[in-house]
């Protein structure tokens, strides 16, 4: 395994990323970050968290799903869960191995959240296959679990996407979400898959609630804070 030094100018940090002479069988279970503009804000946003970390008891991750809590979930997010200084790691854009590397800069670190809720993989389904994206939320969730042992996580389904029901992702996702629903120990991991509510009674999605047929808008991020809500009471309240 060769390594490579990815230079972070102005970010005081020059990570050594190790960089196997060929790519992993798996890239989506491998630490990778992106370009230096991301690696920024992964500083900005853990000393952020530090920062905070004793005020901190709810933790959202994932892509730009997660990341639109801050902007079209914003609302939601004061009226839900600003009370138990959550925090949002998601970043627009991040697939697993993005993830992987957050948490390996120290992302949670002297974090102590009772609930952590996780949504991650749909940006992998381009270049990965179904079992290669559950095996990359895995190890996040097995990441998160030695960093935060008395958390709990909130695994959620990836949610639905295309306008069609015939969308040939719907049915990778479908397949993808039964095999992390495994990960589920009635304990310490929960999985919730709410997709279904954001869909119309003939599969399609429709774009007064992800107008690009992949993101929530104002309308869809309430069906999600109101399909977590049990889950928040029984952990939070």
């Amino acid at each position: 395994m060769a390594l490579i030094v990815i230079s972070a100018a102005n970010a005081e940090t020059s990570p050594i990323v190790p960089m196997p002479s060929e790519f992993p069988d798996n890239i989506a279970t491998y630490p990778f970050p992106k370009d230096v503009a991301w690696m920024k804000r992964v500083k900005l946003t853990n000393e952020t968290a530090q920062k905070k970390a004793a005020e901190i008891k709810l933790v959202f991750d994932g892509d730009s799903i997660t990341d639109g809590w801050q902007s079209r979930g914003k609302q939601v997010w004061q009226e839900r869960y600003a009370q138990y200084g959550a925090f949002d790691f998601g970043i627009s854009g991040d697939q697993t191995q993005h993830v992987l590397w957050r948490l390996l800069q120290g992302q949670a670190k002297g974090l102590n959240p009772k609930l952590i809720a996780i949504m991650i993989g749909t940006n992998n389904l381009g270049g990965c296959k179904n079992e290669q994206i559950a095996e990359g939320v895995k190890a996040i969730v097995e990441e998160y679990r030695k960093i935060c042992p008395n958390a709990v996580i909130l695994l959620q389904g990836i949610f639905p996407r295309g306008n069609k029901a015939e969308d040939p992702n719907r049915q990778r996702i479908k397949d993808i979400n039964k095999e992390i629903a495994k990960l589920d120990d009635g304990s310490k991991v929960i999985f919730i898959d709410f997709g279904d509510k954001f869909l119309e009674a003939d599969g399609t999605l429709s774009p007064d609630i992800m107008p690009d047929f992949l993101h929530p808008n104002e309308k869809g991020y309430q069906i999600w804070a109101d399909a977590i809500q049990p889950v928040i009471d029984k952990y939070l309240k």
